[in-house]
């Protein structure tokens, strides 16, 4: 496959005009048949145009300034390294209590952050993300929907959810949030009185944990005043595709991928939700290790 695009390339480069058309007739059905194109569509989807080889930009110049990108980036983790953990002293790591990890303030910080709703599997759910008034919080609305949509296929519908994006390290290497430091997670925010399903989604130690989710309730109260809720770790149960699991373990903090809100309450309207910062916390009067029961599959005889 990469000798296919090399000479794709090849042929852009040496025929000016003839772009990629030298070789489509005799590397077409290749990569028609290979894992670059999909042949599934969902119902009432619309066909892909083109091929995802063919959305390829092969531009020299976007690469060096690609290749700069990284390089600084690795020079800053190679630095912080070096300094300690998360680029501190590593007494102040320890002794430390609380963290911002994120705050709202700018455009920049909304970037960090996606939305979805069911309109990915046909639904009429909408959500908007923007900062809220003076720029001092994240205004996270829109309007829940629960009507099926009509492909028979899906069942149930009517969720919105907004995700933070996973951190990259340079050359895309993959990340994690390291947060064994802390035993709960610590939110203010001000809802309108509907409750939302805090996640959090770990790096699966097995393909097959792929959709694996660790899952608590958040219960806005409404009004004019912010509130300021503390979840404790210990609390988070597991689930697969919505379905709490029977063999339950405490998330793995050291391997902590991304951090996201659903409101899926079934009750058709609008909703919103602020959120002024989303941080750590270390309590020490908290001593529970794990809220839920755990025991052997197998349970030796």
């Amino acid at each position: 496959m990469a000798l296919t695009v090399t000479l794709l390339n090849g042929a852009s480069l040496h025929g000016g005009c003839c772009r990629h058309k030298v070789l489509l007739p005799l590397v077409g059905p290749l990569l028609s048949n290979s894992k670059l194109y999909s042949s599934y569509r969902r119902p009432g989807a619309e066909p892909e145009k083109k091929l995802s080889w063919q959305n390829a930009d092969f531009s020299f110049k976007k690469g060096i300034d690609h290749l700069k990108t990284q390089l600084g980036l690795l020079k800053k983790e190679t630095q912080d390294y070096f300094q300690g953990a998360r680029g501190h002293p590593l007494s102040q790591y320890l002794l430390e209590q609380t963290r911002v990890l994120w705050q709202f303030r700018s455009q920049e910080d909304l970037n960090k952050w996606v939305i979805s709703s069911d309109v990915e599997i046909g639904g009429k759910s909408e959500v908007y993300l923007k900062l809220g008034r003076n720029s001092q919080a994240a205004l996270l609305y829109g309007t829940l929907n629960t009507e099926v949509p009509r492909d028979g296929e899906t069942k149930y519908s009517g969720y919105c959810s907004m995700r933070s994006r996973p951190p990259v390290g340079s050359f895309n290497r993959k990340k994690y949030y390291d947060w064994s430091n802390f035993n709960s997670l610590y939110l203010r925010v001000r809802g309108d009185g509907r409750p939302w399903m805090v996640n959090i989604y770990t790096d699966p130690y097995f393909s097959h944990q792929k959709d694996d989710l660790y899952s608590y309730f958040m219960f806005t109260r409404g009004g004019p005043y912010w509130e300021e809720i503390k979840i404790p770790f210990s609390k988070f149960f597991l689930s697969s595709r919505g379905r709490v699991q029977d063999h339950q373990n405490p998330i793995w903090l050291d391997k902590v991928c991304t951090l996201g809100f659903t409101i899926g309450d079934k009750v058709d309207g609008p909703f919103q939700l602020e959120i002024d910062f989303i941080g750590l916390l270390n309590d020490r009067t908290h001593k529970e290790e794990f809220a839920y029961e755990i025991y052997d599959k197998n349970t030796p005889v």
